[in-house]
């Protein structure tokens, strides 16, 4: 069957005139115009100035990672499409977790569903979003994140994934795919071929997937296999390699065996789309990714990424730099035109498929007033605030301590040194909803000082919270000790036999891993505003803990549970 006949079939499911209108838009543009599609680039931030100038590209989408300010995300988004011939891509990271926009709804991360473990209640959760998404302009996802979480360490996997059990992350993986698909928002299933087994980020480097092939279509096999029979409508490839598959194909034992995915025919081609049956878009991840610029010189890798299958170009160095290579690439011979074809008409097959060509600019990016009337309405934060109450995950409370009352617990020493940003220079976002809240019914908070540390004399309570969410290029997440407790001998000191101790993540949830013998500890997922406030309700005792662990909390250390 050729690509054109395929496109009548799942995912695309065009109609005759549809696939005539991918070949006549196809065939109409130039060869460096047909380049030009390749790329979704991304724009950071609101700056009018750079929208103008990546609307000039001619790209095939623009991933945004929108400001604060709705109007002023609303305005450059539709700047964006306003100067595109062909109907763009608007592409987000949807996960949720502190690491979304400010600009629309603040709704829990991926593990956070999971511990939620309400099938019903993600269904509302994500028509909510889903709602907003589309009043902001996307119409693309790289959700959901279809990762397992089995390397406790990983801080990449860990709260964007559903957990560790694979009954659960294909039942909220299939839920997602299909709610956004039915809102007009294509999803996205990744990382192919699977991430969580390698406790490294492949932003910092090309990570492995370490399983036999037999315990790959076990695990990620049946997972993607599901994904596909939902008709989702891309797959990311990865900066991941697995070298049992390739050693099962006769790659001889040499470097060529860890070749990452997003440059990998053979993970691409023969096992994605030949023996899983994936019919739809591959977009490569986020090229800049150190997993992919250590494999090869950009000249060398940014051809091979659509060479070698996959249909559309994640980011780039430098938008004209990487357009350049793409193009010598096809000239040198190293890029077919065969495959640029080929890519160009799935591009445009998916464009067809969200109806891109048929809508009007009003449908693709509803009027501001609208837009404004939709994003963080009250039902939405409702939802929202009731999915972040549902999640929190009481793992254990052995001397009793909860809940906290201000007879016994007022004078409050707290450990908090805030959220790392998502991006470089921003400043660490501080947990104030939740102090706050404890401050506002009685509680006297102070932080801890190293010079004057816990006693009876002077804390009812320690309470610690950490708020690491996933994210990329941490390398690791763990409890930094000297760090939290600064000087060389409080690093070492644990205060717990003494005063009453209760540590809460917001984010991470391995902790028991480093604080085995910590008393009370919570798992609350997220570092947004609603998950902050639900665990007040549920330190005080105002709310019960409902959620239910998506991992194995106690982190593989025996002890850890006592």
């Amino acid at each position: 069957m050729n690509l054109e006949t395929s496109l009548a079939l799942s995912p695309f499911n065009l109609s005759l005139s549809d696939i005539n209108w991918v070949r006549k838009t196809r065939d109409g543009l130039s060869t460096e115009a047909k380049i030009r599609q390749l790329f979704v680039h991304i724009m950071i931030g609101d700056d009018a100035a750079t929208a103008q100038r990546l609307g000039g590209l001619a790209a095939g989408g623009i991933h945004r990672f929108m400001g604060p300010d709705l109007e002023t995300a609303w305005k450059n988004t539709r700047m964006l499409m306003e100067m595109s011939e062909v109907p763009l891509f608007i592409t987000g990271d949807i996960e949720g977790g502190g690491h979304g926009a400010n600009s629309m709804l603040r709704f829990p991360n991926q593990l956070g569903l999971a511990a939620a473990n309400d099938l019903e209640l993600s269904k509302k959760l994500l028509d909510a979003v889903c709602e907003e998404a589309k009043a902001l302009g996307f119409n693309w996802s790289f959700t959901p994140v279809v990762d397992v979480n089995r390397e406790t360490t990983s801080a990449i996997v860990g709260t964007r994934s559903y957990g560790s059990d694979i009954e659960k992350i294909i039942a909220q993986a299939k839920l997602h795919i299909k709610t956004l698909q039915r809102h007009g928002i294509a999803a996205t299933a990744k990382h192919w071929p699977g991430e969580g087994f390698d406790a490294r980020d492949q932003h910092l480097v090309t990570t492995i997937n370490p399983l036999t092939v037999e315990a790959w279509h076990d695990v990620f096999g049946r997972i993607y296999k599901t994904m596909i029979a939902a008709d989702v409508m891309t797959v990311m490839s990865a900066h991941i390699a697995l070298p049992a598959y390739a050693a099962h194909h006769g790659v001889a034992k040499s470097l060529e065996r860890y070749r990452p995915a997003s440059v990998s025919k053979l993970l691409n081609n023969t096992l994605l789309r030949d023996e899983l049956g994936f019919n739809g878009l591959i977009v490569s991840d986020a090229t800049p990714m150190a997993g992919l610029t250590s494999w090869a010189t950009r000249a060398i890798s940014v051809p091979e990424v659509i060479e070698n299958g996959c249909d559309i170009f994640l980011f780039t160095t430098n938008e004209e730099a990487d357009y350049q290579h793409m193009l010598n690439g096809l000239r040198e011979g190293r890029l077919s035109e065969q495959r640029l074809n080929d890519a160009v008409t799935r591009i445009l097959a998916m464009k067809a498929t969200l109806g891109l060509h048929q809508k009007t600019l009003d449908e693709r990016l509803p009027p501001l007033a609208e837009a404004k009337s939709i994003v963080k309405s009250q039902k939405h934060l409702e939802i929202a605030q009731e999915v972040a109450g549902k999640s929190i995950t009481l793992v254990k409370d052995t001397n009793q301590t909860l809940p906290l009352d201000l007879t016994r617990h007022k004078r409050i020493t707290v450990v908090n040194r805030g959220s790392p940003p998502l991006f470089p220079g921003a400043p660490r976002k501080e947990m104030n909803v939740l102090t706050d809240e404890l401050k506002a019914r009685g509680f006297t908070l102070s932080n801890f000082d190293p010079e004057k540390p816990p006693t009876p004399e002077n804390t009812d309570l320690l309470l610690y919270i950490f708020a690491v969410e996933s994210s990329l290029g941490l390398s690791r997440i763990y409890i930094d000790w000297m760090a939290e407790h600064p000087r060389f001998d409080a690093g070492m000191a644990r205060y717990w036999h003494d005063v009453p101790t209760v540590m809460v993540s917001l984010g991470h949830a391995y902790y028991l891993g480093d604080a085995p013998r910590v008393p009370t500890y919570i798992n609350a997922y997220s570092t947004i505003d609603a998950v902050q406030k639900a665990v007040v309700e549920r330190l005080l005792g105002e709310k019960p803990f409902t959620g239910e662990s998506p991992i194995d909390a106690f982190a593989g250390a025996a002890d850890s549970q006592f």
